[in-house]
This record gives C-alpha cells, structure tokens and sequence, in this order.
C-alpha cells in the first residue's frame, strides 16, 4: 500500500490494498521511524508488507475480492519473516524499506495466488517483499533512513492477511482478516 496513490476511484468505487500487517511493538517502532523522517504517509499507512498495492475495486465487487482472499489465504499456511537491515529502490523510486532476510519466498508465493482472479491485475513493479520506512523524500533523508535502520532486525509470525480500504480522512483501515489455513 506504500507509494504515491495515482490511482482515484470512480463513483461507485473503493480504494483497496491488501497486506500482511507487521505486528506490535514492530509496527510501533516502524510507523515512528517513517514519521521521524518526516515521510507523508508516516501517519497514514500502517507498518506492512504490501501484497496488493492501492487498487480501485467496484463496491459491488467487493464481496467477489473477499471470497477469492479467503480462498487464497486458505491455500497457504503461516510462516515466519525476520526483518534485517535496510535497502533500496533507488534510483527507480526514492524508497528506502527493511528487507526481508525470512519470509519472502513465502510472501511471494502468497502474493501470487492474491494477485490472481478478481485481483489480477497488471503489476507496475515485480513483487519485492519488504517493510516502507522511508518515501518520497530528498536523497539525503533517504540516506539518514537508511543508516539509521541499517541494523533493524525483528522477527514476528505471520498468521493473517488485511484487506484495507482507504478511509475519506486518508488514513488505510483493515476492514477484515484472512486466516491463513483458512
């Protein structure tokens, strides 16, 4: 859900993401690394591993995208993610995220079996797992972000997946919870 949102939903349309929540005290700590840095969306967007990045769906379509999640999510069970150290984007897009030394090739498979069906649309970036902590900002407090996280580590079970809507006040909400296992 991280990035500049350039996609507006229609009338009639909601603006989705769907992701794995990094869980407390971890959120905590990321949320105010990003908000530190002076990032925009620091107070907005929730610590998270992007699995479905903002994309307007249809209200009506809507109980479509959650039967498929609850059928993607079921297809695979939990797993462990240990974060490590930081990376970036750049010169691509000026991010600056915490890797994934565990749990991506699990997080990959799982975004490719949410990225199909209902969901399957075009990817503009292939799939990187990783945890934003730092956007949309000047190099040199992409650099401090970097340093500043480059010995970050944390480990947490990831059980669940969120689907998120974006809320008319611009902050992103988990409206429901996916099992993984089902």
């Amino acid at each position: 859900m991280t990035g500049v949102f350039t996609v507006v939903p229609a009338a009639g349309e909601v603006l989705i993401g769907v992701a794995i929540a990094v869980p407390q005290p971890w959120a905590a700590e990321l949320e105010a690394w990003r908000r530190s840095f002076g990032d925009p969306l620091g107070a907005t967007v929730p610590a998270h591993v992007t699995l479905v990045p903002p994309t307007a769906v249809r209200r009506a379509d809507l109980p479509a995208v959650r039967e498929h999640l609850a059928r993607a999510t079921a297809a695979g069970g939990p797993f462990r993610v240990e974060l490590d150290g930081t990376d970036s984007f750049r010169p691509v897009t000026p991010v600056v995220y915490v890797r994934l030394a565990a749990g991506a090739h699990e997080c990959t498979a799982l975004e490719d079996r949410v990225r199909s069906g209902v969901l399957g649309t075009q990817r503009r970036f292939p799939f990187h797992p990783h945890v934003t902590v730092a956007q949309q900002l000047d190099d040199a407090v992409l650099d401090e972000a970097s340093a500043q996280l480059s010995g970050y580590d944390a480990s947490f079970e990831v059980c669940e997946v969120d689907l998120y809507e974006l809320g008319t006040d611009g902050r992103w909400r988990s409206v429901q919870t996916f099992r993984l296992g089902g």
